[in-house]
Order: structure tokens, then sequence, then C-alpha cells
């Protein structure tokens, strides 16, 4: 197993364990998440850098799932019809992905955990995050550059892209495909600028390989739930979850 524990302890490296198949089993029953709240606790217990890269591979593998839950032809119309946000989002992450490495760690904290809090509780508090959209293709660059610039830096994009879903009315099952087809491919751009960096090397990556595992595991029951229970009700509790990742990053800064 030396392999897989990236110079750790015992302790941690399960720990990240744990909240992978949780972070897994949330993203298979809501479509997202599960970046942020593996981010948002891995940063009580890990350096930034492998916390980053920890992530990188089962979020490349749980949303080749995701993407491809209804089959390759939909997934190919996905990037088709969102193309302009992918170009935005993947081009951006190759750009701030170098940030990681220089970005004070507070400041890092804040820039992902305030606007990621303010956006959950926002829809948890029942305010309209949709967008008055007079001009798609302005929207879905300004978005997909905007998410970019986050995922290069935190290895989380999702935010800004619910809020275009949102404001294009995009229906469920639309909505978790989607978000699939956006974060897979935006995973293989923060693994190969990551590549770059050397934040992503042998250690590193045989410890997010790891987490492949209680990833998928994770999912594969979640998509027991999401198929099954009222999505409406378990996305509301999930809100309030990210709401508390939110502000654990932000604890996190000012202590």
């Amino acid at each position: 197993m030396d392999w897989a524990m990236a110079g750790l302890e015992p302790a941690a490296f399960w720990a990240a364990m744990a909240v992978t198949l949780f972070a897994g089993f949330v993203k298979g029953a809501v479509g997202f998440a599960m970046p942020l709240i593996m981010i948002s606790a891995f940063n009580g217990f890990l350096p930034p850098e492998l916390a980053v890269a920890g992530l990188i591979l089962p979020t490349l593998i749980t949303n080749m799932s995701q993407s491809t839950r209804q089959g390759l032809g939909a997934a190919w119309e996905t990037v088709i019809a969102y193309r302009r946000f992918l170009i935005g989002t993947v081009v951006f992450i190759l750009l701030s992905a170098p940030l990681l490495t220089v970005i004070p760690r507070t400041a890092y904290l804040l820039v992902l955990g305030v606007p990621v809090t303010a956006f959950a509780a926002a829809q948890l508090m029942g305010v309209p995050l949709a967008l008055p959209i007079r001009h798609r293709a302005r929207a879905e660059w300004g978005l997909g550059v905007l998410g970019g610039l986050f995922g290069g830096i935190s290895g989380i994009w999702g935010p800004p892209l619910l809020v275009y879903l949102l404001s294009v009315g995009a229906e469920k099952a639309e909505t978790v495909r989607v978000q699939g087809v956006v974060f897979l491919i935006g995973a293989v751009a923060l693994l190969a600028a990551h590549l770059r960096t050397g934040v992503a090397d042998a250690a590193s990556l045989g410890f997010s390989a790891a987490l492949v595992v209680p990833a998928m595991a994770g999912m594969l029951v979640g998509y027991r739930v999401q198929d099954r229970l009222d999505q409406a009700r378990f996305r509301r509790w999930t809100q309030g979850l990210l709401v508390l990742t939110g502000l654990n990053l932000v604890r996190q800064a000012v202590m």
C-alpha cells in the first residue's frame, strides 16, 4: 500500500478514503458536489497540493460514468451543445492551474469558501439564481471562463455551471448528464495542467488512484438514491451540506 499512501500516516489515508466514499455517494445521488466535499474535508488534514491532486482521478472516473449513463450518443450531443462553456472552462483551467503553488493558503480557502457558501445558502433559502440570459453564447463563454479560473486553483468548477443550467431551464436528466460531461473534460484538463505544474506526480497520483475505489462505490449507491427518492428533497439536504462545507473552508482560512 506504500504506493497509495503518498507519505501519509494511516489515519490520514483512511480518513481520506472515508471522505471520498461519502462524497461519491452524494455525487451519485445529485450529480455534483464530490470535489467540493473532498477538498473541504481534505484541507483539514492534507497539504493543499495533495488535496487537489487526490481528487483528480476520482473526479475523472466518476464523471466518465455519469456522463455516459444515457449512452455515448447523448454525451456527444452534450459536448456539441455546450461547447462554448467547455472551451472556456478547459482553457482557463490550464491558465490558472499554476497559481495553486503560489497563491497563499488563506486566500485559496477564502476564494473557494466564500462563493461556495453564498451559492449554496442562496439555493437553500430559495433565492432564484437563474440569470436573465439574453445572449446565451456570451453567458456560456463568461461562466465557462469563471468556472475554469476556479477549477485550476481548487479543482472545483461546478457552481458557475449550475447557475448556467438553472438559467437555461435544463431538465433533471440533462442537468446531471451535462455536469458529468463538463466535469469529465475539465478533469482531463486539470490532470494535464497539474502534470505540468508537478502537483500531479507518481506519489500523488497513486494516492488519487486509491481514492477511485471508494468514490465509485459511493457513487453506485448514490445512483440508487437518485433513481428512487424525491430528488428535490434530497437536493435540499445536499445544499445544506454545501453550506456547511463552504463555512468550514472559511473557518480554516480565518483560523
